[in-house]
């Protein structure tokens, strides 16, 4: 299985990512825990240049092909062989960010799904957990919060260049991502990430549930 989290900055999808890899390996799942853009030794250089608040002057061109970019080699690298070798992958993001992050806010459109078609390999997330926030909320968790994000996967919270636009501009970014649910809405549970952490972790593991009982009597 192939699992995602997305949502604004600050929502707490890369906590929520390392509770859900926890919960599956109490039940004896093989889960690798990834994130995007990173993942690979390729794929975090990248990372560290779409991320540097120094290079303010980045084309959104250039900010989605960088993207998309990491985003390939974490396909080909990672992900595609855990999933072949019967691993439940967790990804802290995936296309869905890319589609609205540059498709939306920063108003590519079509674009960025014809360049990542081929980038993703036609990887796609049996189920997404959209988390949810008010921008002002989710910003003020990512300039000043990390514990077991930091923990999992190595990030440091602070002010970076995607962070560090205007709150519109965040709006924005929500408004995508809940346009991209309803629109996909069998494969994008969207979840209140208000609370605490592990209030937000039981309504994943509900949805979670509900999800695999879908698929169950579909199958």
């Amino acid at each position: 299985m192939f699992v995602s989290f997305e949502g604004g900055d600050g929502s707490g999808k890369s906590t929520q990512a390392a509770l859900l890899a926890q919960w599956f390996e109490s039940r004896e799942r093989d889960v690798l825990l990834t994130r995007e853009p990173g993942g690979t030794p390729i794929g975090e250089r990248i990372r560290a240049i779409l991320l540097d608040p120094d290079f303010g002057e980045m084309a959104p061109i250039t900010e989605m092909l960088l993207y998309a970019a990491a985003r390939a080699q974490l396909a080909h690298e990672v992900i595609a062989p855990a999933l072949a070798a019967g691993k439940t992958v967790i990804s802290d993001r995936w296309l869905d960010s890319s589609l609205v992050y540059q498709g939306v806010a920063r108003g590519l459109g079509r674009a960025v799904a014809e360049v990542n078609r081929h980038a993703t390999e036609g990887l796609m997330p049996d189920i997404t957990f959209l988390l949810d926030v008010d921008p002002v909320v989710g910003l003020a968790r990512a300039r000043h919060d990390g514990t077991l994000a930091a923990a999992a996967l190595s990030d440091t919270p602070g002010h970076d260049r995607i962070e560090a636009e205007g709150l519109a501009w965040h709006q924005a970014v929500r408004e995508g991502f809940l346009a991209l649910a309803r629109k996909h809405p069998e494969r994008i549970a969207v979840i209140d990430a208000s609370g605490s952490p592990d209030e937000v972790h039981e309504r994943v593991i509900r949805l979670y549930g509900e999800h695999a009982g879908d698929a169950g009597r579909k199958a």
